[in-house]
């Protein structure tokens, strides 16, 4: 049987923002027709919320880890029919759409592990009483997730929320609602969550607003671009509430002079062009070593132009569709951009309605657009330099500090060289497109307040800390 079902789109309360299409990008098909939130439905939905809270927290870790354990066998259980709504509404390909599921099962296992962790410490005290800290859940949360990995990046800050006794508002970008939002609402109710404790409220701003203003909403998780992030936070500091903030990215991958270039080149391919470059953690920007620069340029862009772009539901291709038409827009005006401006276009810069050709540019400066803004697409815009100490100078430069990747055949040397670049993630011999449930995931600069999703991160983000004392008998005081 179905886990998603045409009695879906009426699960819950009537949400009153009127309706949308869910299209399919690669085709321009309406797949579903998706109701959306209202600013008035996020606040009856936190009220809702906030109810079925108290009993939630109330529950014993063993129940809401067994809910969570149940949840992560049913996105396995069910791959086949939400790896298709991953492929044609996000525009992933089925292997981009496998390792969302996988992360997504492995989420709930971890945060099914955090319901019973140790809760607090003991403390001394100068008093004749017993001391002790205590985690408690934070109330409600509200999740703002984003189209480009829609079930991951809502799954991270959902499942950890949930097991350990908070609900949940989450409001999936509507592009990708259903795979990143109803999916999991199915998920859950499958999996035997009480009704109450996670709302899905697709929309836009004005819905994504009023969760983070909500007064019953204690703590935002926000995944999404810098400057909507600011204005997230903002809002967020206006009404006194905590908010992690996982942001955008331009990170560099640096080639070493003692690199060996196919190695490299492979790492590089795979870091720009995967799910189409629409990733925080894109490569966006290849510093090689003078010595190597040529034949990476050239190698790069060999493997750009073999590289198969097109409809990831009907054909094996190795990029799909970017999202949508102002995606496309964004792109490809800022590959014109950076070749106005000097830069050398050395394979791709051409589409064929939402199918982008991987991108090689050579011959970038700090005047190159794409080598200074996030691009949020398939483009590899390639810099030389000459002395390691230029390297660290030139990955380091810029406000954005998400993920780095270094490749070399000296891997001690490498992570020396990492120690000397301040970003949230470093991988060594890797490309700097990872992610794993159980490492804490964040960015620093305006990529985002840190660590904040991921192992023991979670505990911090989504529970309050709590001083508690105990005497036997009152004690006597001054006055």
């Amino acid at each position: 049987m179905p886990l998603l079902d045409q009695t879906l789109w009426q699960d819950g309360p009537t949400l009153t923002g009127g309706t949308a299409p869910v299209v399919e990008p690669a085709t321009g098909r309406t797949l579903a027709t998706l109701d959306l939130a209202a600013p008035a439905d996020v606040a009856e939905a936190a009220v809702r919320a906030q109810a079925a809270q108290r009993d939630w927290a109330r529950a014993g870790h063993p129940e809401r880890a067994a809910v969570l354990r149940r949840a992560g066998d049913l996105f396995a259980a069910h791959a086949d029919e939400l790896r298709d709504w991953l492929v044609r509404e996000s525009g992933s390909i089925p292997g981009k759409a496998d390792f969302e599921l996988h992360v997504a099962a492995q989420e709930c296992y971890e945060a099914a592990a955090l319901a019973s962790r140790p809760v607090g410490q003991v403390l001394p005290s100068e008093a004749p009483r017993l001391s002790f800290t205590r985690r408690v859940p934070a109330g409600v949360v509200g999740v703002v997730a984003p189209f480009n990995a829609p079930l991951i990046l809502a799954i991270r800050s959902v499942a950890p929320a949930l097991a350990l006794g908070n609900a949940v508002l989450l409001k999936p970008d509507q592009r990708t609602a259903v795979c990143g939002g109803l999916a999991l609402a199915a998920v859950f109710a499958a999996a035997g969550l009480p009704a109450g404790l996670l709302h899905v409220l697709p929309g836009g701003a004005a819905t994504g607003a009023a969760v983070v203003a909500d007064p019953r909403v204690h703590v935002v998780s926000f995944t999404g671009s810098t400057a909507a992030g600011r204005s997230v936070g903002e809002l967020a500091g206006r009404h006194l509430k905590r908010a992690h903030l996982e942001l955008g990215g331009n990170s560099a991958l640096v080639v070493l002079a003692d690199a060996d270039v196919e190695a490299a080149v492979a790492q590089a391919s795979w870091g720009s062009f995967f799910h189409q470059g629409q990733i925080c953690m894109t490569a966006g920007r290849h510093l090689v070593h003078a010595s190597l620069y040529d034949e990476y340029v050239e190698r790069l862009a060999v493997r750009a132009e073999a590289l198969a772009v097109g409809d990831p539901y009907r054909e094996r291709v190795h990029l799909g569709p970017l999202l949508d038409a102002t995606q496309l827009d964004r792109v490809h005006g800022l590959v014109e951009a950076s070749v106005e401006r000097g830069a050398k276009l050395v394979a791709g810069g051409t589409h064929e309605g939402l199918f982008y050709r991987p991108t090689v540019l050579a011959a970038v400066s700090d005047d190159t657009p794409a080598y200074t803004e996030e691009v949020f697409g398939p483009v590899a815009p390639v810099r030389s330099f000459a002395t390691e100490d230029e390297a660290v100078e030139l990955a380091a430069a810029g406000p954005y500090g998400l993920s780095l990747g270094i490749v070399t055949r000296d891997a001690a040397h490498g992570l020396e060289l990492a120690g000397r670049i301040p970003t949230g993630i470093a991988h060594v011999n890797d490309q700097t497109v990872n992610d794993e449930a159980v490492a804490p995931f964040g960015g620093v600069g305006v990529s985002g307040t840190g660590a904040r999703f991921g192992g023991e991160a979670n505990l911090d983000a989504f529970t309050e800390l709590r001083w508690t004392t105990v005497r036997r008998t009152p004690p006597g005081h001054p006055f």
